[in-house]
């Protein structure tokens, strides 16, 4: 039961910060959408939701090309969740470690491009009916989404400590970013100034 209790709560927390900041962010989602996204949030608080073990005991998710070629490969039901799969798994981690991205073989642009793509992909391939227009708009509205999901990583970071703060600040210092200086800001950790400028 308190397990029950737990999740319930973890997806209330989840959807107060989604309003929050979509409000602030002026991203306009559909109610099926914003539920979508609060589940997904949920799901992927657990890591091993979001990465798969492997053979040596390590996590890792697929590369996404290796999801998107599987998905290719299957049959419409099968390629609707690895195409799923691989929207979401874009999605969760360029919001959350793009900052971690900017360095490696792969940068934020290829995740939003693959992520965006799959979901689309969804789209078409469900019935209309169905979710086909909830997919549509994680799609059309793929880089907006991701924005808000790094507000509430650098907001999650910045409450977590002062270690999590100094990594906020440091992205802030590097990127420039309205969003991540309003979080600051927010946070009583910066004044507010004009972008960029600290005092003296």
């Amino acid at each position: 039961m308190s397990q029950l209790v737990a999740s319930l709560s973890l997806k209330e927390f989840f959807k107060s910060l989604l309003d929050e900041v979509t409000a602030r962010q002026r991203v306009r989602l559909e109610e099926v959408t914003e539920f979508y996204l609060v589940n997904l949030l949920a799901e992927f608080a657990s890591t091993d939701t979001l990465f798969d073990r492997q053979e040596d005991g390590r996590r890792a998710h697929e590369p996404l090309a290796v999801l998107y070629h599987q998905a290719l490969q299957q049959e419409r039901e099968a390629r609707i969740r690895t195409l799923r799969r691989l929207g979401d798994v874009s999605l969760y981690t360029v919001g959350f470690f793009s900052g971690a991205l900017e360095g490696g073989v792969v940068g934020p642009d290829y995740y939003i491009q693959m992520g965006g793509t799959a979901y689309g992909q969804v789209a078409e391939l469900t019935p209309r009916a169905g979710f086909a227009g909830m997919y549509r708009e994680l799609h059309d509205k793929f880089r907006a989404v991701v924005e808000v999901l790094e507000e509430i990583a650098a907001r999650g970071m910045v409450s977590a400590g002062p270690s999590g703060a100094l990594k906020v600040y440091e992205t802030w210092a590097r990127t420039g970013s309205d969003r991540l200086e309003r979080v600051l800001v927010d946070a009583g950790m910066m004044p507010r100034t004009s972008k960029g400028q600290l005092p003296n």
